[in-house]
């Protein structure tokens, strides 16, 4: 958490406040939220930069300046705020950006998990991701073929960004309900008619959850209220929406998972 809409909401509200605003200043307040490069280099380098373009690949913020690319993971914790006016410095602000036209962007963490990065070619950080869900490159005929080459469990395979780009936890569980596939069914079990079900609920799931500015489920993330509208996540012990059976919830892969016993059977 935050996953693909609600980092996708971050950066859409983000743009307008940021874009096109030169970079002052810099300064780390947490030293190991820099990944790359060195804190000397990065206050260097950054200095002066135009904020030219704000955009996501998978769960990562993507910001696009005149010479590098600032790529920033919010992990479990983390949040960007754009401040106009004053700032004053909070407990878990870890790494600020002071812009122009009295503006500054904050990032803020208090579990301190998560990371940014200052290179010249995103994919030094981006390259080993899967195609993004709501893509072109992800089809429900390129979904089929790539289940069956792999013989895993749903739930994992799913999460596992090198499959599939910036769905978590919540989105996987809500998807697999609505295409009615166990967790635990394993990925080359999955048929034609199956696959073409799941691609059409991954991208259906992340689009509401866009349309309703993510989830706000914790104090972490604000904004959203796609927690209203949940299907199976975080509803273990109630009725499943569809047939109204209580919603169980397992163990999959050390994530707690939410599914409908009789909508999602898992077929031995």
């Amino acid at each position: 958490m935050p996953e693909l809409p609600e980092v996708e909401t971050i950066a859409r509200n983000l743009r307008p406040a940021l874009v096109g605003k030169a970079i002052l200043e810099a300064d780390l307040c947490w030293k190991r939220t820099l990944a790359k490069p060195s804190a000397a280099k990065f206050k260097r380098d950054i200095r002066g930069q135009e904020i030219r373009e704000i955009s996501r690949r998978a769960k990562f913020l993507v910001i696009q300046l005149s010479t590098d690319f600032l790529i920033i993971h919010l992990r479990m914790s983390g949040d960007l705020l754009a401040i106009i006016g004053g700032y004053a410095p909070a407990k878990h602000d870890r790494f600020i950006l002071k812009l122009s036209e009295d503006t500054t962007l904050v990032f803020h963490d208090p579990r301190k998990f998560g990371r940014v990065w200052l290179v010249k070619n995103p994919d030094e950080v981006l390259g080993n991701l899967g195609p993004e869900p709501l893509g072109s490159d992800f089809s429900a005929g390129w979904l089929y073929e790539n289940l069956q080459r792999r013989k895993r469990q749903l739930k994992p395979l799913l999460l596992d960004q090198a499959f599939i780009a910036g769905i978590g936890n919540i989105y996987v569980d809500e998807s697999l309900h609505m295409a009615k596939l166990h967790p635990l069914m394993r990925s080359n079990r999955v048929s034609e008619a199956q696959a073409e079900d799941l691609w059409r609920a991954v991208q259906a799931v992340l689009e509401e959850g866009i349309r309703r500015n993510g989830a706000s489920i914790d104090w972490v993330y604000r904004g959203g209220d796609f927690q209203n509208h949940f299907r199976v996540y975080g509803r273990g012990g109630k009725t499943c929406p569809v047939c109204g059976t209580i919603i169980d919830r397992i163990t999959v892969g050390q994530r707690g998972t939410h599914f409908c016993p009789a909508c999602q059977v898992l077929e031995r």
